[in-house]
């Protein structure tokens, strides 16, 4: 695989980390930039458009929290978090705050790189433009006004696109593809992340809440249902009570 025209950006204060990974993620072909702290990112996110930030939490000024929150205020671009915090609630806040992966220190670059293949495996062909050419082999799944683009892992509401993150693009077709069926939050978090990640279900719950606002901006008549006490599942008009 070519990764000669990904870039990615690595934000950690510190300067051994930030050169292991460099030279890991150059030996995979990608192009990378490096950033000791949060506050020269964004202006140079405008201008080269990076397409993966893998960033440290604790760092000076804008931590990694805070610099999460910014740029997923504006990009939906794939977000890798890592940390020598180990604590669940930590992981659980960066998910939250829109991150795609978390992975704690110390930990293995071989590791990270794997983390980034996968990342980019999952966001493959996923754009927030309509593709150019001829779409007609595409598989789409149709479900009331959303439209599901299984190849291009986009979704439509009334032929209007609707950007989602990956994570929130595999909650919602995983829920779609398999209505009416209810999941509990164990089961969906299991799905969502596609390994043994062992974390609060409150991931899957934020998903969720992230994915309906979306929905209610595009006025769709789909919504995602809570149903009491297990989880949940997928819901066109005709099953919306009244």
């Amino acid at each position: 695989m070519d990764n000669s025209n990904k870039l990615i950006f690595i934000i950690d204060d510190d300067p051994t980390i930030r050169l292991i990974i460099e030279r890991y993620l150059q030996q995979e072909g990608y192009r990378v930039r490096t950033f000791s702290d949060g506050e020269d990112v964004l202006d140079s996110f405008r201008q080269y458009k990076p397409d993966m930030l893998i960033m440290d939490i604790m760092m000076p000024g804008i931590d990694g929290y805070e610099l999460c929150k910014k740029v997923r205020a504006e990009s939906e671009v794939p977000i890798i978090m890592v940390s020598a915090k180990d604590e669940e609630v930590d992981k659980i806040v960066g998910l939250e705050l829109g991150s795609d992966d978390y992975l704690s220190k110390p930990f293995s670059p071989r590791e990270l790189v794997a983390r980034v293949k996968t990342v980019f495996r999952r966001t493959a062909n996923f754009s927030g433009d309509a593709p150019s050419g001829d779409t007609s082999d595409e598989v789409v799944t149709n479900f009331h006004d959303i439209q599901i683009y299984t190849d291009e892992r986009r979704v439509k509401c009334n032929e209007k696109e609707i950007s989602l993150t990956a994570k929130e693009y595999e909650l919602f077709s995983y829920l779609v593809l398999h209505q009416p069926k209810v999941f509990t939050r164990e089961q969906l978090l299991n799905q969502v992340w596609g390994y043994d990640y062992i974390g609060d279900v409150r991931a899957i719950d934020d998903l969720v809440k992230r994915i309906r606002k979306k929905l209610n901006q595009c006025e769709s008549v789909v919504e995602i249902k809570t149903v009491w006490g297990y989880g949940y599942k997928i819901a066109g008009p005709a099953q919306i009570s009244g």
